[in-house]
């Protein structure tokens, strides 16, 4: 069998993740290969010469394991298989020789929080006694009350309900997201094996690196007597809380570390750590452990100057404190598109995970204004891609994809909406079935190009309008602007910094110049301004007419230029 190993026309490049364009795929909604309705490995093969024309220089591929899809994939059965529902081995080792081949690198999650209530151990565990090594590989405990009858703690789920189940024989076991994910016990010797294993397993087969889910979470400290929910939530977590974002999960990663540098080049990682702090962040990006983590900062701000020049300031501090390189990223398969985002009132500092009021409503068309959510959401993926560090792209945000709040409750999948009342959406609005909407390919047809046999979440008329067929090689589209901005940003990449120009920098406009004389000047205000004389390379929208030899930058616009005098 010829896989991506023999095949890879990469060079090795230790630093290729520093600066790279990431696409993350979620498997399950790219492409349909085989018409079940249901995106696969197969598809994913099919579109690569669509990845290529993108010019991004990896995929994150999320959760493709095999699943009951409790949790859109992110329950694991087996973690080192295929899902038969998505693909075979076979299929995976000529996806990864295809973008090899195609000059794209490949992610893979890696879940290791939790497992599935379906993984080998977990059914071990429920066939075992208490006190049993099978159990000691998650969290167990027994109940409160005069006959256990009560959980060990009133803790709740990030999704919403009891953080705790209970099992047939009165013990009760710890899932920190739905009751279908058990937290495994990271003190468990056998945990930490069977994690490097896999992590080998997939590093032998061609996978250039790995992001990490809940990065934050796999390390715990629980006493015998468990705090309450609310002395829980009232404890600082500065490396001492019982949960989360423990010091001692980062000798964990240092394991990782070693297995890692034994491949040339060596894998990457980048951490989920929803943490305090950046400088709590840091330590996920350290090269002794996972060497990158996720800055979610600009998902969680509005579209305002002051606000991403703080954060890219703060960012690019920390990451020259730790020697990694930053991250940025708008869209992911957990929160509501940034196009619809930016459509919306200003959401003041709320956190992205609980959702938006459009979403929350169920999104009448009189509180977002779509057209300046397209518009904001393109000038703010041009300053994006500006930046020095990596950028992570979410599927279909290259067509300028909006939220899909209109499923039927009947026909939604994600626990954050299963597990919360109505009048308590707390994780994410709807949920997160609505960024995770099937891709549209062409104009017409069932599931507009998807696959023969429809789409497993109900697609909206509107994806007519904006499916791949619709923009592609027509100028001005949000696809081919988003082609032309990752060549470009390829052939202009240098240094890892940038200098502010404060002359451009003053109220509602942010202007900073990259190594190699090329100027990002963005317009965050509704006013236009006066741009620089310089050469465009490429604007997010149509620029105003020249004033003084040089034209003038619209608002919601950001232009790409090289300076001539």
């Amino acid at each position: 069998m010829t896989t991506a190993r023999d095949l890879s026309p990469l060079q090795p490049d230790a630093d290729w993740w520093r600066q790279a364009a990431v696409y993350q795929i979620y498997p399950r909604s790219f492409a349909d290969g085989n018409g079940d309705g249901i995106g696969d490995l197969r598809g994913i093969i099919s579109r690569v010469p669509y990845l290529e024309q993108l010019a991004i220089g990896a995929v994150w591929l999320s959760p493709f394991y095999p699943s009951a899809l409790a949790d859109g994939g992110y329950d694991v059965d087996d973690y080192r298989d295929v899902d038969p529902k998505i693909g075979t081995l076979e299929e995976f080792d000529e996806m990864v020789a295809a973008l090899h081949g195609a000059g794209i690198r490949l992610i893979v999650d890696v879940v290791p929080n939790h497992s599935s209530d379906r993984h080998v151990w977990f059914q071990e565990a429920l066939a075992s006694p208490k006190g049993s090594n099978a159990r000691a590989r998650y969290i167990f405990r027994d109940g409160r009350g005069e006959n256990g009858e009560l959980p060990p703690a009133d803790w709740t789920s990030i999704f919403g309900g009891p953080a705790w189940t209970r099992v047939p024989d009165g013990q009760w076991y710890l899932h920190s997201f739905a009751t279908e994910q058990p937290d495994f016990n990271w003190k468990h010797p056998e945990v930490h094996e069977d994690f490097l294993r896999t992590l080998a397993f997939w590093s032998d087969r061609g996978v250039d690196g790995f992001r990490i889910d809940v990065a934050h979470g796999l390390s715990k400290d629980l006493d015998e007597v468990l705090p309450s929910k609310a002395e829980l939530q009232a404890m600082p977590k500065d490396g001492t809380h019982p949960l989360w974002d423990r010091d001692d999960v980062h000798e964990i990663y240092a394991e990782w570390r070693q297995l890692f540098n034994q491949y040339d080049p060596p894998r990457i990682a980048v951490a989920e750590a929803w943490v305090e702090t950046p400088e709590r962040r840091a330590r996920y990006a350290s090269p002794e452990g996972l060497g990158q983590a996720f800055n979610f900062d600009l998902m969680e701000a509005d579209f305002e100057a002051s606000h991403f020049r703080d954060i890219v300031t703060d960012n690019l501090a920390q990451s020259a404190v730790t020697g990694s390189s930053t991250t940025w990223v708008f869209s992911n398969h957990d929160g509501v598109r940034h196009a619809t985002r930016y459509g919306l009132a200003p959401r003041a500092g709320r956190p992205v995970k609980q959702g938006a009021a459009w979403v929350l409503a169920g999104g009448p068309e009189d509180q977002i204004d779509r057209e300046l959510g397209l518009r904001r959401a393109r000038a703010a993926t041009l300053f994006e891609l500006a930046l020095p560090g990596s950028a992570y792209l979410y599927q279909g945000e290259e067509l300028g994809l909006h939220e899909v709040a209109e499923i039927p409750d009947a026909q939604r999948q994600d626990p954050a909406f299963w597990r919360t009342t109505a009048d308590d959406r707390g994780f994410d609005g709807l949920g997160r079935d609505g960024c995770r909407v099937p891709l549209p390919w062409t104009r017409e047809g069932e599931s507009f190009g998807f696959g023969d046999g429809g789409a497993h979440l109900p697609q909206p008329a509107w994806f007519a309008d904006v499916a791949v067929e619709v923009q592609d090689g027509v100028a001005g589209s949000t696809l081919e602007m988003y082609r032309e901005a990752l060549r470009l940003r390829a052939q202009l990449q240098g240094a890892e910094t940038l200098q502010w120009d404060e002359r451009l920098c003053t109220g509602d406009v942010l202007a900073f110049e990259r190594p190699g004389g090329w100027l990002n000047v963005t317009n965050f205000g509704a006013d236009a301004v006066a741009l620089p004389t310089g050469d465009v390379l490429l604007a997010s929208a149509e620029l105003g007419a020249a004033t003084d030899g040089a034209p003038t930058l619209p608002g919601a616009t950001t232009v790409w230029l090289r300076r001539t005098s």
